[in-house]
């Protein structure tokens, strides 16, 4: 490692998200209620763009909070807002949040968006954007994916579907194109401006089938209409593919996991924002695997992690009770720095010694 700071949550978490000013956002998804959503302010090595010297300060520091009374599964800030948008079971109901100023340290709850039928559904995924207003994406099936404008609550747009195909993720591409993942390998483009158009999901190209599937949507090269996508599956599966053509495989590889998933409920894969060809891996164990995909073909052969995280794993009380990651997340700027959590209740912040190639 070339750094490493740890941090010991009150319950464990699984949702971490970069918040405006460099903060990061937590959320406990205890279903007995009184799940803490806390705002923490990274240690000042992460605060900068630069690495910076050794300092004093190693810690995270919880800069505002509150408590949700319902387990919080997806948190998303929306942009230039102070808002956060949240979900989790029981239904498909969405839950939205208030960062407080400067002189307050507490994020409160101002509002609930509902949809019809929601009871007895999958809890919704969701994502923001605020190109023409704050709006929110969200949904838990083909059939209900919606977009609401955050304050005003109004429904923007309503996608025409008569497939219940559950989701395991979504996103906006722009201010016009979605991106939608079926939990059974299916993606789907639409597009906003055509409300009308029925959803149609192409199958993952050559995925096995009886398997979960997930998501990650990387960024293109600058002035270019092309977007990575990785799709991982709970078989440890990954195939790359572009959302110029979502039916075509680019490459395919498996990952290096001890086994298959027995569920997949933490599973994740996101690309590195500032590492081109890099990608993350978790879910599978208390591990996080990161890969260089620049050099994979088309083999979906075993492809060898250029670095493996395995703090959780070696955590106090892993050996009787090991830990699995929940969620990991890139840092926004600093190519090689991520944070993961794990079902222990432990934040991870990391960075690893640059060994050769880009990554």
């Amino acid at each position: 490692y070339q750094d490493l700071h740890t941090f010991e949550l009150q319950a464990p978490t699984r949702v971490i998200e970069w918040a405006r000013g460099n903060r990061v956002c937590v959320a406990g998804y205890g279903e007995s209620g009184g799940n803490e959503i806390l705002q923490l302010l990274p240690p000042p090595a992460l605060q900068g763009t630069e690495t910076q010297g050794l300092c004093s300060e190693r810690d995270f520091k919880v800069e505002c909070g509150g408590f949700s009374n319902r387990p919080v599964y997806s948190l998303k800030p929306v942009p230039d807002t102070r808002l956060l948008v949240t979900s989790g079971p029981p239904d498909i109901s969405l839950q939205v949040w208030q960062v407080s100023a400067e002189d307050s340290d507490v994020i409160k709850s101002v509002s609930t968006i509902s949809t019809e039928n929601g009871t007895g559904q999958p809890w919704a995924k969701i994502a923001t954007i605020s190109a023409r207003a704050p709006w929110v994406l969200h949904g838990s099936r083909l059939n209900n994916i919606q977009i609401t404008e955050v304050e005003s609550r109004e429904n923007v747009y309503m996608a025409a579907s008569q497939s219940t195909e559950e989701l395991s993720g979504l996103a906006f591409l722009d201010a016009n194109t979605l991106l939608l993942c079926c939990a059974r390998g299916g993606l789907c483009l639409a597009d906003v401006r055509q409300p009308q158009s029925p959803l149609e999901a192409a199958s993952v190209p050559w995925a096995p089938c009886g398997e979960w599937w997930c998501m990650g949507v990387g960024r293109g090269p600058q002035g270019s209409d092309s977007q990575p996508v990785a799709c991982l599956s709970s078989g440890g599966h990954l195939i790359l593919t572009d959302i110029r053509k979502i039916s075509e495989s680019l490459a395919s590889a498996k990952c290096r996991v001890p086994s298959p998933s027995s569920g997949a409920e933490f599973l994740c894969v996101s690309w590195a924002p500032a590492l081109e060809g890099c990608l993350a891996v978790s879910g599978f164990d208390g591990m996080v695997h990161v890969y260089d995909t620049q050099s994979w073909d088309s083999s979906g052969r075993e492809a060898e992690p250029i670095f493996v995280h395995k703090g959780h794993a070696f955590g106090p009380g892993s050996s009787r009770n090991p830990p699995l990651v929940t969620a990991h997340a890139w840092h926004p700027q600093k190519p090689r720095t991520l944070l993961s959590a794990a079902s222990d209740g432990s934040l991870h912040v990391w960075d690893w010694v640059q060994s050769c190639g880009k990554c």
